[in-house]
């Protein structure tokens, strides 16, 4: 099927060739129809890809000091790396879909095959949406018309926000397509309003819906119609929907007002406020978030789970219903706001349209109907020649950001044959397969997994999938790499165990090795033979300046992630069950309580070994990006070793050992090596399946050790 991205490094949109999204429970799989192209926030991406570096730095300057940090902490060549990664991921355009049901996911109620539903999709052929971002179209309101929606849906949040009420006075400022759509929706609830923008076209829409206008081009005085508009008393409420880096609008907008007046943000300005402006009037001020409550929260919008009514009256999914609702009764007209229709197959002209700076406002891309439901749905594109014959022919499933820009680098010099790469939705999965000359971008795990080409399976999923695709891929005879952890639960780490212990006892295990990678960093190697030479217990003490991670991040969902105990401080259980030599014979651990959070990502736990070494680790999300993020001491028999983020090793009374110094390199590299050598070479895996067990378990038990602390 065809999907629009866009490239953030060069600036080009593309019309790519994607596999069909492969339906979720809980979602909708639609056909799509008609989409409409957001002007402002579609061109604001294009001309953000097409600027250079520096004039990209200048326009998120947030993320400068984070990449400076970056720079200091783990060094240059790592940091543009990661830069460089992350620009070359292209985003996916639009927002503003309609189109007809295909398929409906598990647990979905309310959609049936066959309805005519709009949704916030991005322009493409199929799009796979959650429940609670779809609703239905009703008779009467065509595809195009119906495509508008969820960009006015962006208008209705910002004038709930507002609270107008019958007869009062408004200014809209900014003419756009939201603008125009502002205008309707006001009008609708019984206001007057006053629209100001410079486009003489915009505004004779905005007097066919009923505005009266001020014109900029001509040098209106805005403050002075405004005055006039409100009887000299000052307007009840502005909401701007303007884009501009300048602040101007909001100044208008206070001088515009009453006494506490209300003014909205919908659109993009500058903020430089002033307090007097707002103090003497004393005028509230609030940024509208999208569509409306729902918005951003993982429980509504992925979950599912929809907010009371008598709470929450109006959500994303009621204000898409209150828009339809108003087209079906002609008091929303979106077709006086069509100025250009596109097939799919000439969106580029859009583009340039748009980012050319012609005058154009409701831009709808049509879809052809021609094309059987079958032939769209294909779950698999062919994107680069056949994969390179090795006894390593490998699958990857998953093709996030961690996945581009670590594993696969790694993948691809370990000397396996890449010949499918599996995400969910097919976008991410073309981007790598283009970037790593992998043979196939698929969607379909299940045919991946049975595919007789693939003999390995690399697993970089979200965690909770983990152990499932393990089990699947050990069962169709494939070897495994899973990125950590193995599970997220002790059920299914027993599920497993059993799974690979029976393949054992019937001679048909295939290798599994995890992504405990530190192990194989040349500085940890170099400090395990320098250990290997001593007979006296070890003390280990692991520092790891973790981050602050947002509570409703998946990782920190026990259900999904597995906290970040189990889903990443597993890392260092095992770096120092490594350097120990030792099996793991009991963990204590104390989180560091907080009055701001009940998420135990600041947590001290302790392991003894079996050979009497013991080792504390720090994991703390309380520090700061400046420090650098981990930092290892061993003391041992008189001598020291201290590695500080994988950059340098230095050691304390070793007479034949001083340090050494290198770019950082935490073992991606020759972990992946090491499992790929091992099949070739039909070896052991490189990591003993009991100690990834071992690891595993001291996982669940620390966390165990927290909820009774």
């Amino acid at each position: 099927m065809k999907q629009i991205l866009q490239a953030l490094d060069t600036g080009k949109t593309d019309i790519a060739e994607v596999p069909a999204p492969q339906l979720r429970a809980g979602h909708l799989l639609i056909r799509s129809q008609a989409s409409v192209v957001s002007a402002g926030t579609e061109r604001m991406l294009v001309d953000f890809g097409k600027a250079n570096l520096i004039n990209k730095a200048r326009q998120q300057p947030e993320r400068v000091k984070d990449v400076l940090n970056k720079i200091q902490t783990d060094g240059l060549a790592p940091t543009l790396q990661a830069v460089r990664s992350k620009l070359s991921q292209p985003l996916p355009l639009g927002y503003s879909n309609a189109g007809v049901v295909l398929a409906v996911g598990a647990g979905v109620e309310g959609f049936a095959v066959g309805d005519r539903v709009i949704s916030n999709g991005h322009h493409a052929e199929v799009v796979m949406v959650p429940q609670n971002l779809c609703a239905k179209i009703p008779e009467g309101v065509s595809s195009e018309e119906a495509a508008f929606t969820v960009v006015s849906a962006i208008g209705l949040q910002g004038i709930r926000l507002a609270e107008p009420s019958l007869g009062e006075a408004f200014v809209v400022t900014g003419l756009g397509l939201i603008g125009l759509l502002t205008v309707q929706l006001l009008r609708a609830h019984g206001c007057r309003v006053l629209g100001i923008d410079f486009n003489p076209k915009r505004l004779e829409l905005a007097r066919s819906f009923g505005a009266e206008t001020v014109d900029l081009s001509r040098g209106d005085d805005p403050l002075a119609a405004a005055l006039q508009f409100s009887k000299g008393r000052g307007v009840d409420g502005v909401l701007v929907t303007a884009s501009t880096k300048s602040s101007e609008p909001m100044h208008q907008a206070a001088q515009m007002c009453r006494k506490r007046g209300r003014i909205v943000l919908i659109g993009v300005t500058g903020l430089e406020l002033m307090r007097s402006d707002f103090y003497e009037k004393e005028l509230s001020f609030q940024v509208s978030c999208s569509y409306g409550p729902g918005r951003y929260d993982p429980n509504y919008e992925d979950k599912g789970k929809d907010y009371p009514i008598g709470f929450v009256r109006w959500t994303e999914q009621r204000n898409f219903e209150a828009v339809l609702d108003m087209m079906a009764a002609g008091q929303l007209k979106a077709s006086p706001l069509i100025t250009h229709q596109f097939e799919i197959e000439k969106a580029t002209e859009a583009y340039d349209l748009i980012s050319g700076g012609g005058d154009s406002l409701g831009i709808i891309l049509n879809y052809p109907a021609e094309q059987t439901n079958e032939a769209l749905l294909t779950s698999k594109v062919r994107v680069s020649p056949q994969a390179a014959a090795t006894e390593a022919r490998a699958a990857i499933i998953g093709a996030g950001a961690f996945t581009q820009k670590i594993l696969l680098p790694a993948i691809q010099k370990s000397g396996a044959g890449l010949q499918s790469i599996v995400s969910s939705k097919g976008v991410s999965s073309v981007t790598a397969a283009k970037k790593f000359a992998i043979a196939e971008a698929a969607t379909d795990v299940e045919a991946v997994l049975q595919d007789d080409k693939v003999n390995t399976v690399f697993i970089t999923t979200q965690h909770d999938s983990h152990a499932e695709l393990v089990i699947q891929a050990l069962t169709a005879g494939k070897h495994v790499f899973v990125e950590k952890p193995l599970a997220i639960t002790r059920e299914s780490l027993a599920e497993v165990e059993t799974c690979y212990e029976r393949l054992a006892t019937q001679g048909k295990a295939p290798i599994l090795s995890i992504g405990f990678n530190r192990r194989f960093a040349p500085q940890v190697q170099k400090m395990k033979g320098l250990l290997e030479s001593q007979t006296e217990p070890k003390s280990f003490i692991m520092t790891v300046n973790a981050g602050v991670i947002p509570a409703d991040h998946w990782t920190q969902d026990p259900d999904i992630g597995g906290g970040r105990i189990v889903g990443e401080a597993c890392h260092f259980i095992d770096l120092l069950r490594f350097l120990a030599g030792s099996s793991i014979r009991s963990v204590t651990a104390i989180a560091l309580k907080s009055a701001s959070s009940n998420v135990q990502d600041s947590v001290s736990f302790q392991l003894s070994f079996a050979d009497g070494s013991i080792g504390t680790v720090h994991y703390l999300a309380t520090g700061h990006k400046g420090f650098p993020k981990e930092r290892l001491e061993v003391f041992c028999g008189g001598r020291i070793l201290v590695l500080d983020n994988f950059r340098k090793l230095q050691g304390y009374g070793w007479s034949n050992f001083k340090g050494m110094r290198g770019a950082q390199d935490k073992g991606h590299e020759a972990g992946m090596k090491a499992f790929v050598d091992a099949i070739l070479r039909g070896q052991a895996s490189p990591i003993p399946f009991e100690e990834i067990l071992e690891v595993s378990r001291a996982s669940f038990d620390i966390v165990d050790a927290l909820s009774v602390s």
